[in-house]
């Protein structure tokens, strides 16, 4: 199976550095996986600019790398710097992990760690750097890291968060040194660089006012600067349904916008009665049809109808009201929510209206047949529920499995991330999607492995 050619930023000693990696490809029965680089080196560039004039050199003089051989090696050499600059979510910031770890550990933390030590270990096992590998192996809170940061919670939690931070504390400098050692930035051609770069998308500025304060001395010094840029307050930072949309708009800190309202309080509408005990109805319509069930988050945390990873569900709203009115007082997870006794009230006295709110409608139905003709035939908002809906159920069952094959550095990950993150500087997976479909279609044979009718 042939999967993409992705840019890459690695952040080291030296700064921020740009490569290409190929993630894992099955070619003549064999798995491969490989970055741009010899036998020795994996070769890096302090800009996409420089990345896009050394292909171009190395492939008019015919110069041998790990990447030559690829499946998709032939469409590279024609990208632009636009295409070849890679996605804030490729950025892995190897020498900032100790700071990472410093901390408590948080949902962006713990994803943010996992994803660095999955691409470093990715680099250790290509380019045979026993080494850092020893040390991913030294403790196995390095692999929990996939498990999200509920595997953080708690005395044992903490014990493993505090065995990670003594790690990296004591041996993390010996993974910066080996990547230092491993990474090698080649000659390129600073002509041809400088041209491609003039070609480039000038970066957005955050701050419209910073655009506006710059000074007369500022415009005399780069007066034909093609990276200047000078920007509209009035122009949103966000594309989409929200840009046209009143109210603020600012940039959170996991670097997604966020648009605040300033809405009459008046206005607002009065809360339902899910809404004040903090539990939603949920629907799953699938192959095998549709069905309900119930859903809360503690602490962040999913917590369904159910226990022991299997989930109730129901054919309609009266056939879960008879069952929680009955046999639903308890022996389930959901029974240990402090406001589950105000649910129970409701169903025992008839008064239990079963409304499911639109984002809590799950459809599973077609996904595995749209994955297998490509991103293009996929619905985002479908597949970005769905997505929701396994890793819910699979972090309350305890399963890591499904997270594991959604991270981007796995070939179904990448395809849907690539939809649900759609950028134009990024290189479009090729087909054919048999593999990815094949996944997709296992875990959402997972997930209705654990609905249960009672």
């Amino acid at each position: 199976m042939a999967q993409d050619i992705v840019p890459i930023t690695l952040a080291l000693t030296g700064g921020d550095l740009v490569t290409l990696w190929a993630p894992r490809w099955r070619e003549d029965g064999e798995e491969w996986e490989a970055f741009l680089g010899d036998d020795d080196h994996v070769f890096a560039f302090a800009d996409a600019a420089d990345l896009a004039a050394w292909i171009r050199t190395s492939d008019a003089d015919g110069l041998e790398h790990d990447l030559v051989d690829h499946p998709a090696w032939s469409v590279v050499g024609g990208l632009t710097v636009d295409e070849l600059t890679p996605e804030d979510i490729q950025r892995y910031d190897v020498v900032g992990v100790p700071e990472l770890v410093a901390e408590e550990p948080d949902t962006w933390s713990v994803d943010d760690l996992a994803e660095i030590t999955e691409m470093t270990r990715s680099l250790a096992e290509v380019c045979d750097l026993t080494v850092v590998l020893e040390i991913l192996g030294s403790t196995q809170s390095f692999a929990a890291l996939q498990q999200g940061v509920a595997v953080f919670g708690g005395r044992d939690g903490e014990a493993r968060w505090a065995e990670l931070a003594d790690v990296v504390a004591e041996r993390w400098d010996e993974v910066v040194d080996a990547l230092d050692s491993l990474v090698t930035v080649p000659e390129v051609d600073t002509e041809l660089a400088a041209k491609l770069r003039a070609t480039a998308t000038p970066a957005p500025i955050d701050d419209p006012e910073d655009a506006e304060s710059g000074s007369a001395e500022d415009a005399e010094n780069h007066p034909a600067d093609p990276e200047a840029v000078v920007s509209d307050p009035q122009d949103s930072a966000v594309d989409g349904p929200l840009a046209d949309a009143p109210g603020d708009v600012r940039a959170d800190t996991a670097g997604e916008s966020v648009r605040t309202d300033l809405v009459d309080e008046a206005e607002e509408p009065e809360p339902g009665f899910w809404e004040e005990v903090g539990i939603d109805p949920i629907s799953i319509l699938s192959p095998e049809g549709e069905v309900i069930t119930l859903r809360c988050f503690l602490d962040d945390e999913p917590v369904f109808l159910g226990r022991d990873g299997r989930i109730e569900v129901f054919a309609n709203a009266r056939a879960l009201r008879t069952w929680l009115a009955d046999e639903g007082a308890d022996g389930h997870d959901l029974a240990e929510v402090s406001t589950w006794a105000d649910v129970l009230t409701a169903a025992v006295g008839g008064d239990l209206e079963v409304e499911i709110a639109p984002e809590n409608r799950y459809v599973l139905l077609g996904l595995g047949e749209d994955l297998l003709e490509g991103p293009q035939a996929v619905d985002p908002s479908q597949l970005e529920l769905a997505v929701e809906l396994v890793l819910d159920a699979a972090d309350w069952a305890g399963d890591t499995e499904t997270r594991e094959a959604l991270a981007p550095s796995e070939s179904l990950g990448w395809l849907v991330s690539f939809v649900l993150r759609p950028d134009p500087n990024r290189l479009t997976p090729s087909p054919p999607f048999t593999r990815e479909s094949a996944r997709w279609r296992d875990l959402e044979d997972r997930l209705l492995g654990r609905l249960r009718h009672p």
